[in-house]
């Protein structure tokens, strides 16, 4: 059972088996079986790399949800960021993930190997310094993220504004994590019983986002950190609210995360941005009001408005053989996918969720799970 686990410090180590214990002692007590969704990415990495499943009860199960937003990005927005890239005198920014996602058209690393102005930062704030020493030329923040990162392009379009920067413009892509998660718990054929939830967009939000979830569905749901530790601790609250009977919401990462989370980050996204009625989800269809657009007042920074005649608007089907929707709604496990590992795989992917550092194809792939 040791050789499994992946921890350098002898302590940590003793921790995590003797929680791995605990979880197994009172999982026998359990009269049916838990299927839990990790939303984030990294926490189904943190699963893989520390072969954390290899240590836990049979009657457990993880399901690997749709919290990567490089994931879930579709086709036909892959593609409006590649035409942008396209246009002559522009320089597209956006950040490293989205370098190997294919579109239609290629992906970004293609648009970079044709000659195109694409550059990948680190943070949105770079922009600037980008915006400043290209004064001829228009530059185009391609943003991406879940709540953890709308903020930063918040901050950078305010600071910009500040500056009186007029070459800067922004093509939002944030998308929100209670939308998709209504939309699989509702499905007739979910499974899934219980929910990890990502900390880093909690630390925003605050696990409030996630109190209507619970009202609906009633079922666990508990905010965990991504260390091995914080993620079993996290199980063990399930397993113990499901012995209890006592679906609640719990903040198992309490060091950073509250109920109302963080008010100033929340306001600049409020003042910069709103729900957009429709936003198409890489496997999982259109989700009403599950991503952000810049307010009206910001219009003329919109890159959406401002190139719309050149953009590609309609959705656009994945490769038939790709299965990263079942994957994401938690139907499937990346080795029933035909392609996995063989057509598929991080040098020549096929779909985003072999493509992301986050996706679970990629989690599967690096850690040899089958």
């Amino acid at each position: 059972m040791n050789d499994t686990l992946l921890i350098d410090s002898f302590r940590d180590k003793e921790i995590i088996l003797a929680l791995c214990h605990k979880i197994n002692k009172t999982a026998s007590k359990l009269t049916e079986k838990i299927c839990i969704m990790e939303v984030c990415g990294g926490h189904t990495h943190t699963l893989m790399k520390y072969g954390l499943t290899h240590l836990l009860p049979k009657n457990i199960e993880f399901v690997h949800g749709p919290g990567c937003p490089v994931c879930i990005m579709p086709k036909n927005r892959i593609d409006q960021a590649y035409e942008l890239a396209s246009l002559k005198n522009h320089i597209l920014l956006t950040l490293g993930d989205m370098i190997k996602i294919p579109g239609s058209k290629g992906s970004l690393s293609n648009a970079r190997s044709e000659g195109k102005d694409v550059r990948f930062i680190y943070s949105p704030l770079q922009a600037i310094d980008i915006a400043q020493q290209n004064p001829e030329k228009k530059i185009i923040y391609f943003a991406i993220g879940f709540e953890t990162t709308a903020p930063m392009t918040a901050a950078l379009l305010q600071k910009a504004q500040m500056m009186q920067i007029k070459n800067l413009f922004f093509h939002i892509n944030h998308i929100l994590v209670p939308p998709p998660l209504d939309v699989i718990l509702s499905s007739k054929d979910c499974k899934i019983n219980a929910l990890i939830a990502p900390s880093h967009v909690s630390v925003i939000t605050g696990a409030k986002i996630y109190q209507p979830i619970l009202e609906k569905h009633q079922i666990p749901i508990v905010v965990s950190g991504f260390e091995p530790v914080d993620m079993l601790e996290s199980i063990l609250q399930i397993i113990t609210q499901f012995i209890s009977k006592t679906p609640s919401l719990q903040i198992q990462y309490s060091r950073l995360v509250n109920m109302q989370g963080n008010l100033k980050a929340q306001s600049l996204i409020n003042d910069t941005m709103t729900p957009r009625k429709n936003f198409e989800w890489r496997g999982l269809g259109n989700i009403p009001y599950s991503a952000l657009k810049l307010k009206e007042k910001y219009a003329y920074l919109d890159a959406e408005i401002l190139f719309d005649d050149i953009l590609t608007k309609n959705p656009i089907k994945d490769n038939k053989a790709c299965r990263c929707g079942d994957i994401l709604k938690g139907i499937a496990k990346p080795y029933d996918c035909k392609v996995f590992g063989k057509s598929c795989n991080p040098n020549t992917p096929l779909g985003s969720c072999m493509v992301s550092s986050e996706g679970a194809c990629a989690a599967y792939y690096k850690y040899g799970i089958a």
